[in-house]
This record gives C-alpha cells, structure tokens and sequence, in this order.
C-alpha cells in the first residue's frame, strides 16, 4: 500500500515538472551546491550562497517553480526569501529555466544568527505553479551548520587588555627659562639697564634656585642665539651679531660662577634677522604690511630687499621705529631638568600622609604593587582626594573586570562617566561590557568613540572580529598575544600565526586551549585538538559539553579519544 502511495506521489511530481518525458521526476541533494559546505557564523549573520543546476528534460515549460530556503533549529525555522524560476512558454519577468537544456540558478542570503543554530540544517522549499494548480514537491536538505566559532569573541573579550586611566607622572619633567637682552643699534655691549631688567632678574634667580637644589633639579645647559636686524651693511651686522653673542655668553659664564655652576653654553648667531623681521611684520598694525610681506617674498639678496623696502618711504620711518629695534637682541634659554620623587619616597609619602603626593603621584604609585588589594586601596585614596577625577573609578572597574565581577565594573564605569563623559577609556571599557552580551552596535558606539585611547586599537579589533571583519581585526590584534588576537587569527584562517599567538600567550585560560583545539581540528593536527580539549576541560568543565556539539571537531566526533574527552 504504501508502495502504491510513493508511486502515486512521484508520479504527480513528474507530471508537474516533466514535459514529454516519462521520467520520474523528484528534487534531489546533488542538484544544489551550498557555500560554506557546513554553515557558518560570520559576525552575528549566517551568510549562506546556494547555487542550483537542472538537468535537461526536467524543467516543465509551463511551470513556475518557487524555491525558499528554511533553516531549521531547535523546533524552530528562519526564512529566507525565496527564487521563483519560470519555464519558457510562462508569462513572467522571472528567470527562465530551459526545458530542452536545463539551467542553472544562485541564490544569497544570511539568516540572523540565535546560539541554537549551532545544530541547524538547511532545507529547500519547492512550490510549483502550473496555470490553475499549485503544488509543492518535497523539501530537500542541502547542509548543515553551524559553525560558531566567531562567537567566541563574547569570551575572549574577558581576557582583552581593557582600557586604564593612566597617571601622568613624570620623574623627569624637562623646563626651560628664557630671558632677552636688547641692544642699541650697531652696539655690542650689555647695558645695565638690561642686565636688571625683571627676565635677567628672574634667569639669576633660577640658576641661584638649581644651584641650591641639585637633588631635584638638573641643569642642561644653556642656548644663546644673537642677531642683528636687517638693516645696514652685511659684514658689519655679522660682527655686530657676533659681538653680541660673545658679550652674552661672557656675562652667563660669570653668572655660573658665581652659583659655583659648571655648564654647557651653545651660543649661535644671525648676522640679519629676516625671518623675525617677516614675523613682526606680519603681526604688526603697519598700513603697509603686506606690500613689505610682498616683496620679501619676490627678492632673496638681503641688500636688494633693504633698499625695496627704503624705497616704500612712506613706511620705513615706522620700521626703525617699531619693528627693527626689537630684532637686535641676544636670547638666553635656560634649559633644566625637574627631578621628581624615587619609587621609593612615593611609598614613603603614601605611608605616612598620601594627601602630601600629587594626584599623579598617587595614581603612579599603583604599578609599585602587584596586589590587587592595594592597587584598590590606592585608587580609592584618590577617589577620596580627588573624587573629580574619572581614572580612579575607570581603573577600579577594570580591576573588577578582569576578576570577573562584571557588574561591579559597570558600576565603576558609570561612575567614571559620570566624571567624564567624553574620557576614552570609559568608552572604550562600556563597549567591552556591551560586547561580552552579543550588543554590537551598541558596543560600537561606545568604542568608536573611545578609539583615540591607548587600548583603542585592540578595542577596535575586538569589535571587528563581532562584525565579522576578520582581517582588519587581525591587522589591529597583531602582537597583543590575547585569545582575542588567536581568534581573529584563526577566523581569518591565518593558522600559522594563530599558533604562534597562542604559544605567546603568558597565562593561557580555558578559551586559551579550546582556541588551540580547534586550529588543530582546522589544520588536522591531532594532538592539538586533545592537549587543548583537555586542557580546557580541566580548566572549565563546561568546555566538555561545548566540544561535543562543535561542528568543527566533527571529524572526530565518532573517535574513542575524543568521545573519552568531552564524556
């Protein structure tokens, strides 16, 4: 009975499909071609392509053939939109399949990526119209999936290096002091009036002030560059200019000996201030300023620029009155070094009264410790100093973040933010706890945002391994040696520097190994696939589970070895 009732059934598809054949006519697997093989997740979609190729003497002329793709999980189905196909003799804008050649037709489509897809299996739904009558053919499946390895990145972001608030504590702080000495005209001696002007008075009283504090502050040396304005002869401004740097660096020699100084003296000179010339021109209210401006442009030679510009009468009264005497000077830079507190008188200070350091200092002072306990300690020292200040609150949420205490970090983080709302490292930090829950947009906001951080790269990378965007993510994870960058290796099917990644890694967790299992199911390296199981089972026991379902160890799915792994 149930013989007659098969015959009956492919009888009335051949009549719907067939033309003059007498054929049984009925859909068949190898018919289609689905690329990936066995699906996979690409950042939270399922891309899949089908292509589909008919026989000759198969495609009825008068048909019209719909074709949906359905893939089915867990008791549930996600629809794809579906191809229509049309014989020759149909009415239709679709495409036309022949009846005498066969044909060929391709199909893309994702389906929004659930976790229960990781056991799916993709059918192909057939709806056949002929004039009148509707019919459909039985569905054929065609692959299976999924793979959800890209999923990983809601793990491995729990081992990225999140954002910190560094401290901007310097031990060496470079300082400079400068002082003018103005000049009469083609005159090379120090008048007294200079020498007790309040830039020459304050330049003393910082050598006095290095010389009395040796431990704290360095000197470095000091730079003198003298010049002479632009008027007059060449060869006389070159002896004036010298003149004056000469005179200069005599005065500061006295000047160091007197505060029992050694130092070095770089002393330099311009026999004709063009390019100051240029500057106050140009800042100037003269009405003439940019006929001047013009023609230092168009002349080179000093001597045909001063009688260009003699010649603009009306204007060079107001030159040498406002503008060339301020060129003939000699200008002392005190270059020096502020020696900030050791490691170890940091310490000191904290112990004794933490109010007595800097906001920097107290900030610093938590990469003197290993302890996490105290890094806490510190941070909340700053939170009650400074309690303006968003690094505290950041830096105490990434402590809770990488102990696994997730909601404490947030609570952190919302407090930093609360400081400082455009602060990056937060940004970055709210991206990674959105990352962690499948939010990707969200997480993008919030890092693309935060991009100008130090972490901002890894970031970055982190989120496009979640797009699907495995070589850029690659590209920004390359030497961060993380499970985040062995993924994006590995999805990225850059195997060989997944390996080396992952031996670089300097306290490999669970997802360490499970990562290190399946580049060697890729790379059908079998003792990769059992050192990293193991090694993840007995770090995390959940891994057993997550093994035995992964469809990238279904080559061993029916080995002894693997089954004694993840049982």
């Amino acid at each position: 009975m149930l013989k007659k009732i098969y015959l009956l059934f492919t009888l009335a598809a051949a009549i719907i499909l067939g033309s003059c054949s007498s054929k049984i006519k009925e859909m068949k697997p190898e018919y289609f071609t689905v690329t990936p093989g066995i699906l996979e997740v690409v950042g939270s979609e399922v891309p899949v392509t089908i292509e589909g190729k008919f026989p000759a003497k198969f495609f009825n002329e008068k048909s019209v053939l719909t074709i949906t793709p359905v893939l089915k999980y867990n008791g549930n189905e996600a629809i794809a939109e579906s191809a229509t196909l049309q014989g020759a003799e149909v009415r239709g804008n679709d495409q036309i399949i022949s009846y005498d050649n066969g044909g060929s037709f391709k199909m893309k489509m994702t389906f929004d990526y659930v976790p229960e897809m990781e056991k799916a299996e993709l059918y192909l739904r057939f709806a056949v119209n002929k004039g009148k009558k509707n019919y459909t053919i039985p569905e054929v499946k065609v692959a299976e999936g999924c793979v959800a390895t890209s999923q990983l990145y809601r793990q491995t972001v729990c081992s990225s290096n999140i954002a910190f608030g560094d401290d901007a504590f310097q031990r060496v702080i470079k300082q400079a002091k400068e002082a003018n000495i103005m000049f009469l005209i083609q005159q090379t001696n120090l008048r007294m009036s200079e020498l007790n002007s309040q830039e020459v008075k304050d330049l003393k009283a910082a050598i006095a002030d290095i010389a009395s504090d040796y431990e704290n502050k360095v000197m470095d040396g000091f730079e003198i560059s003298a010049y002479a304005s632009p008027d007059g002869n060449f060869e006389l401004n070159d002896n004036i200019a010298t003149g004056r740097g000469y005179n200069t660096s005599k005065f500061i020699k006295s000047e160091l000996k007197k505060a029992k100084i050694d130092s070095y003296i770089d002393s330099e000179y311009t026999a004709e201030d063009w390019e100051g010339f240029q500057e106050l021109v140009s800042k100037s209210e003269l009405p003439d300023k940019e006929l001047i401006l013009r023609v230092l442009s168009m002349y080179n030679d000093p001597e045909e620029r001063e009688q260009q510009i003699r010649n603009i009468s009306a204007v060079y009264s107001e030159l040498a009155d406002e503008i060339l005497p301020r060129l003939r000077r000699a200008r002392i830079t005190l270059n020096y070094q502020l020696i900030g507190r050791s490691d170890a008188q940091i310490l000191e200070q904290y112990a004794a009264d933490p109010s007595g350091l800097s906001l920097e200092e107290i900030l610093y002072s938590s990469i003197l410790t290993d302890d996490a306990k105290k890094k806490e300690e510190v941070f909340n020292t700053a939170i009650k100093l400074h309690p303006g200040d968003y690094r505290a609150y950041n830096n105490l949420g990434v402590l809770a973040y990488n102990r696994g205490d997730y909601n404490t970090a947030a609570s952190y983080f919302a407090k930093a933010a609360n400081a400082d709302n455009n602060a990056p490292e937060v940004k970055i930090n709210l991206g990674y706890l959105e990352l962690m829950q499948g939010n990707v947009a969200e997480a993008e906001t919030y890092m693309t945002m935060g991009a100008s951080a130090k972490a901002g790269d890894e970031a970055l990378g982190n989120l496009y391994i979640a797009q699907g965007q495995y070589g850029r993510a690659a590209t920004l994870l390359d030497g961060t040696n993380t499970n985040s960058a062995a993924l994006a290796q590995l999805l990225n099917k850059d195997y060989s520097s997944a390996r080396i990644t992952i031996e670089k890694i300097e306290n490999p967790d669970a997802m360490t190994y499970y990562i290190k299992a399946v580049l060697g199911a890729r790379t059908s390296n079998v003792a990769f696939v059992y050192d990293g199981l193991k090694n993840a089972i007995r770090l995390d026991s959940s891994f057993a589970k997550k093994a035995a379902a992964d469809l990238e160890f279904r080559k061993y799915a029916e080995d002894g070895t693997f089954q004694a792994i993840v049982k």
